[in-house]
């Protein structure tokens, strides 16, 4: 399981929710509370956005806490609307392409959790990617693959939908050739504008998700684990997907569709 952090608001220096908190993303890279463990350090990586549409991108595989790279950048970088992710693998190697977030064009996505026996299915998830979309097809990971497949379904028109039709089809091949547990997930995703955020679990066990705004930052925060202790974090529902532009939070419930329906598109 891994942990991450997102932020949407008046630009910040990226160290303010990476680095700074007493429970940061670096601090829950190695001493995570949350989690089934407490260590995530197999790579890490940023996706922030600035003048351009697309994201700047870094990521390595090298433990966050160890890198002074990321020390330089975060504390250097300021930013709107920014992604950061530390990676506990479940099973594909610890590779530069297989860090987070993931970004095609003006879209990013990271991922937290696990789609059950993905090994045992791989090849069946990678023929849902459309071929205009498979060269963005750099790692192994299942959570790559859900992105680029919820990007064929139709993420630039409808986030929610497309998402829930992802995680529905790759959610019904580990139910059919997987094992348990068949889907757990958080997930951050954004256009550049505005920032989606999911928590969902196929069982009772969703990974946790909380949000936070800070009117001294300007903004929010979207993380794995809260980032100070005594602080007030608002925890996100299982089975809730939220939209956050600004001060202004939505949350809708997260359904992703049955294999009737699928089967019937």
């Amino acid at each position: 399981m891994c942990r991450w952090a997102a932020y949407i608001g008046q630009p910040i220096f990226i160290e303010d929710i990476v680095s700074r908190p007493g429970h940061s993303l670096v601090q829950q890279s190695h001493c995570a509370s949350e989690c089934k463990t407490a260590i995530n350090a197999d790579g890490f990586g940023l996706a922030w956005y600035g003048d351009h549409p697309e994201p700047g991108l870094f990521r390595d595989i090298l433990p966050a806490w160890s890198d002074p790279n990321l020390a330089s950048i975060t504390r250097q970088v300021k930013s709107r609307l920014f992604l950061a992710h530390v990676r506990a693998s479940t099973g594909t190697a610890t590779s530069r392409n297989n860090c987070h977030p993931f970004a095609v064009g003006r879209w990013s996505f990271m991922h937290n959790g696990q789609i059950g026996g993905y090994d045992r299915f791989r090849r069946d998830a990678e023929m849902m990617i459309p071929d205009e979309l498979y060269p963005h097809r750099k790692g192994a990971t299942d959570s790559e693959a859900l992105f680029l497949i919820a990007l064929a379904e139709g993420l630039d028109n409808d986030p929610k939908g497309a998402l829930e039709r992802a995680t529905a089809r790759m959610e019904a091949l580990s139910r059919h050739k997987g094992t348990t547990p068949h889907f757990r997930m958080t997930a951050a995703f954004t256009d550049g504008q505005t920032l989606y955020a999911v928590r969902y679990a196929s069982d009772d066990h969703a990974p946790t998700l909380y949000h936070r705004w800070s009117d001294t930052r300007g903004g929010r925060a979207v993380v794995s684990e809260p980032l100070e202790a005594g602080e007030c974090w608002e925890a996100v529902p299982a089975g809730s997907f939220c939209t956050f532009e600004g001060p202004d939070v939505q949350v809708a419930a997260f359904r992703p569709a049955s294999e009737a329906a699928l089967a019937a598109e």
